[in-house]
This record gives structure tokens, sequence and C-alpha cells, in this order.
């Protein structure tokens, strides 16, 4: 089986707790805080490993957070390359309200990067790709990368003969789109992202199909997710074109849906499965990590449940 690469340049140690309601001024009681490790590669690679793969995951740490995620992903298992980056590893807080189930999260930002800094990052992504292997680059990149970051990661991971994923967003996502790189093999976006790139809106699955074939024809990547939250997502490839939709499930966080679909999705493909089976387990996938609470991401029983009974259209 192919192997599979996760890279998380801005990671987060995940603050997850409740409180009886969220309001301005006086202060919250809490629950007791879970901790888990966070950022979109770690995500990934974490569904993979619940979805009964292995991934190896490639982080920036830094300061004593640094060292807790580190913690966290050695009691968790699994192989993990850590590279130096500057300043303090992020932390991210989620806290839902149990007087009506609504989840506020805050995000930081993270250290800021030099140069020398992502360059150490694509030596080590040199080092950790072996050839062949599926490169997945996921979450937000640290103030200071460059937006065409994933550009040049492609061009390194072409060299290596292995395939990248991206699921990206903000200039990054743009600079790649308006910059074709064959040497994309998925590029992933929510609806709202795609929109802002077609400057125009895509209700029906339909119009998210015709400008993912759009983005197809030119180059950008050779398939094209794109997720239309609870009517699935859509997969475009060459002269094909699939929709997804799984059943209706209670939804209590959404924290790593997008996560949880990338890494099913990852999976499949690094078995050799046909794409559309590969979108129809990223889609079970982002469903079962939208029914656990804060960052559980994708149960492999519940994701196996809700793949049997996800429609797959062809469109």
């Amino acid at each position: 089986m192919t192997t599979i690469l996760t890279i998380t340049l801005n990671p987060t140690v995940d603050f997850a707790t409740t409180a009886p309601h969220v309001l301005p001024g006086p202060k919250l009681r809490c629950s007791e805080a879970e901790f888990d490790p966070g950022g979109g590669g770690i995500n990934v690679a974490r569904a993979v490993r619940m979805l009964g793969g292995e991934a190896t995951t490639l982080i920036a740490i830094g300061g004593p957070t640094g060292a807790q995620l580190l913690e966290l992903l050695a009691f968790e298992g699994g192989s993990t390359v850590a590279i130096q980056g500057p300043g303090e590893t992020r932390r991210s807080v989620s806290v839902i309200d149990e007087s009506n189930g609504k989840q506020y999260r805050f995000v930081l930002p993270g250290p800021v990067w030099d140069e020398q800094d992502v360059e150490r990052a694509l030596v080590a992504v040199d080092r950790a790709a072996s050839a062949g292997s599926l490169v997945v680059l996921s979450g937000s990149q640290p103030p200071g990368v460059a937006k065409d970051f994933p550009s040049i990661l492609a061009s390194h991971v072409d060299g290596r003969n292995a395939r990248l994923v991206v699921d990206t967003s903000g200039p990054a996502l743009k600079h790649l789109a308006e910059t074709p790189r064959e040497a994309v093999y998925l590029l992933r976006m929510n609806v709202e992202e795609a929109e802002d790139l077609a400057g125009r809106q895509l209700p029906a699955v339909a119009d998210t199909t015709a400008f993912a074939r759009e983005l197809v024809s030119g180059g950008v990547a050779q398939l094209i997710v794109v997720a239309r939250g609870t009517d699935g997502s859509v997969l475009v490839g060459g002269d094909e074109a699939w929709h997804a939709v799984p059943p209706e499930v209670e939804v209590v966080s959404a924290v790593g849906a997008g996560d949880s679909f990338v890494g099913g999705f990852a999976l499949w493909a690094a078995r050799g499965e046909p794409v559309e089976e590969c979108l129809r387990t990223g889609v079970a996938a982002a469903a079962a990590a939208v029914t656990s609470e804060a960052t559980r991401l994708c149960d492999k029983i519940l994701t196996e449940e809700l793949r049997s009974e996800t429609k797959l259209t062809k469109v």
C-alpha cells in the first residue's frame, strides 16, 4: 500500500470544554478540559489511523506547548517527524454552550515564520517523503509563510514521484488556483471558498461541478473536490464527475469534519481504490466526525455504516 505523509506547519493543542451558558462579563464555570493534538495534517493522520490505516505526520513545534503536543501524539501512537519551528506552538479553544448546544471556536494565529523556517520544512519533507507516497498538506499556513508555499511544495513532491493532496484556504488557495501545477493530485475546498474563487454563487450541484471542471481543465489539479456541507461533496477528475451525499446525522461538533474527509479519501486512495469510492469514504468519515464531541474525529465502525448508506451519483 502507498505510504501517507501529512504536513502540519501550524499545529495546535486543542483545548475543549463546556459551560452552562456562554455570556459576556461574568466568570464562566467550565467542565473539565479535554486536550487533543490539532492542526489539519495532524487530524488527517489521526483520521487515517482511526479508520485502520497508518500515516506519518510531519509537524513544526516550539516551546512548552510544542512539547505537550508531542506527548499527546506519543500517547495516541503513530509515527511523528518533528522539526523545530519558531516561537511557541499555538493553542485553540472550543467551548460548547450547554443551554443551546452552540459551539464557540477561538483559533490563534501561531508564530511568525521566516525564509529559513520554510527551507527547513522543505528539507524535512524531502527526507520524509518516499517515492510514490501520498503527501497531504492540510490546515492553515503560519504567519510569514508565502502564499506560494503549496506550489513550491508541489515541485518538491513531484521530484519525489509522489502525489500531493492540498486542503488549504485563503491566499494560498487562490495562488494555487491561479498558478496551475499538474503535480497536485487533489485540491479540496468548501463551497464558500469555491464561490470566492469563481466570483459567483454556486447554488446547485451542477454549478459546483461546472466550476470544478474549469479548474481541472485549467490544470490546477488532477482532482478537485468541493464540499457542500450537508449536501455532500462533488469530485471532478478527467471526464468524470461524482456527487456523494451521506445520510442525515445529528451534528454535535463541526471540528475535524474536513480533516476526516481528507483522511478517509487518502486512505482509500493509498489502497488503490477508485476515486469515486475514495469520495464515498471521505464523505462518510466527515459525517461520522460531526456526530462526535470535541476533536474525536471519525469512528471506524460508524464510518463504515455511513459509507454503506452514502448515496453516490455520477454527475
